[in-house]
């Protein structure tokens, strides 16, 4: 173990730390590997780079502090929303490494609010790369990252990219709920990827899924899958648990399981459109609660975000299908309960050409707020307002509805469009 104090850290919370922790980072490595220990102090940082069987572990009043300086994150090539492109370094980063952690009751505060200052000036025109991640690894095998606390991140949050063998277990996600794309934890293009334990309060999705778009080069959309979240409580944000938009290199194998969302806008968010391409597959989500969300469960392959008044993106009629067609195939929900849901019961919108296959609900159970504000249940082109409402399917090829209630909504609990083999049961 090695101790960053005597690498020549000052720990002072005004010292700019980022050598000598980089410092005790390379001597552990070149010893073979083993833990670089940050005991209590406040160390100023910018972007560090891990080494393979290195574990950086934060004691209990350690505080790693962002610097606030753009120059501390160098330009890194690295997928972003994506695609890849030059963006500002994470604040912990590496890639083609294993046996990496960065554990320890310790806190990672990524001081953004600079940057997200920065990005809301029009065009985000004081940014000529995109903003740090807190931390990312890309191309990276056996990662471990648990206990800490993180906080106020520049962008995403968690975002490993093409890894394999990823932990995350114990951590605590607190970014300001009106912070811009403050995602909690993104696995893109990951396998074998496993959340628990964890607390997440952020101002976009909690947790996003994602493979990859149509505008990077084919050899980097490795799918997303194998993932589990279990145990986990979700505030605030966009969604609580998402799927897409960039799913172009496919998402499977996803199970939810023991979670608690509350105010999120969305629950269970699966999200695409045309030209994207790609197969979400084999989703099961299970034994969880949602309170004050504005729709539990949504499904739009006409998500507009990015492409809004595209003719393609929001045709209803039917096009040819080509390699760009998203697929959406065998979603189960079960033991669900929603209560002071406020626009829609459920929003599922796939493609006339292409309708989403084999949803089930199973034991769910979702009670309406009698005051909500009305809304679009999803971003998509000639959306209409909801308040209230109940579950609308439209495009969907099986649709399993057993011991599913549906309370206190405006209109009918069930609108179907276009849907075919469409079972109830009631339990």
């Amino acid at each position: 173990m090695v101790d960053v104090y005597d690498f020549g850290a000052a720990g002072d919370g005004r010292t700019l730390d980022t050598r000598a922790i980089q410092l005790a980072i390379e001597a552990c490595s070149s010893a073979g590997g083993g833990t670089v220990s940050f005991p209590p102090g406040a160390f100023v940082t910018g972007s560090l780079t891990l080494r393979s069987h290195v574990t950086l572990h934060l004691e209990a009043g350690a505080i790693l502090l962002g610097s606030e300086d753009p120059a501390d994150y160098p330009p890194v090539r690295s997928r972003w929303e994506g695609v890849e492109q030059e963006t500002h370094a994470p604040l912990i980063g590496g890639s083609c490494l294993e046996g990496i952690a960065v554990v320890g009751r310790g806190t990672v505060d990524g001081r953004g609010e600079a940057w997200w200052q920065r990005f809301r000036e029009p065009g985000g025109r004081a940014l000529r790369y995109p903003r740090p991640r807190l931390i990312s690894f890309v191309d990276c095998d056996n990662v471990l990252i648990e206990g800490l606390t993180l906080t106020r991140s520049p962008s995403w949050t968690i975002n490993p990219v093409r890894c394999h063998n990823v932990t995350i277990d114990k951590v605590t996600i607190a970014n300001p709920p009106d912070s811009p794309n403050t995602d909690g934890i993104n696995p893109d293009s990951c396998a074998n990827v496993h959340i628990s334990n964890c607390h997440i309060d952020v101002g976009d999705d909690c947790i996003a899924i994602k493979s990859g778009t149509e505008a990077e080069d084919i050899g980097k959309r490795a799918p997303c899958e194998n993932i589990t979240i279990t145990n986990c409580t979700m505030v605030h944000g966009h969604g609580a648990v998402v799927i897409g938009s960039e799913m172009s290199g496919g998402i499977r194998n996803i199970v939810v399981s023991n979670c608690i969302f509350e105010s999120t806008d969305r629950g269970i968010r699966l999200k695409s459109r045309r030209g994207r391409g790609g197969v979400v597959e084999d989703i099961r989500v299970t034994n969880v609660i949602m309170v004050d969300v504005l729709c539990p469960f949504t499904v739009n392959l006409y998500y507009a975000c990015g492409a809004w008044g595209d003719k393609v993106v929001s045709d209803r009629q039917p096009h040819p299908v080509t390699a760009g067609t998203p697929q959406v195939r065998r979603i189960s929900l079960s033991h669900i309960t929603a209560r002071e849901v406020k626009l829609a019961a459920g929003f599922v919108a796939g493609l006339p050409e292409m309708p989403v296959e084999d949803v089930s609900l199973h034991d769910v159970t979702i009670s309406m707020a009698r005051d909500a504000e009305p809304g679009y249940p999803e971003m998509a082109d000639d959306m209409e307002l909801m308040q209230g409402a109940g579950l609308h399917v439209r495009n969907v090829r099986g649709l399993r509805l057993e011991d599913v209630e549906i309370a206190d909504q405006e209109g009918p609990a069930l609108v179907l469009d276009n849907a075919s083999g469409v079972r109830i049961t009631e339990g």
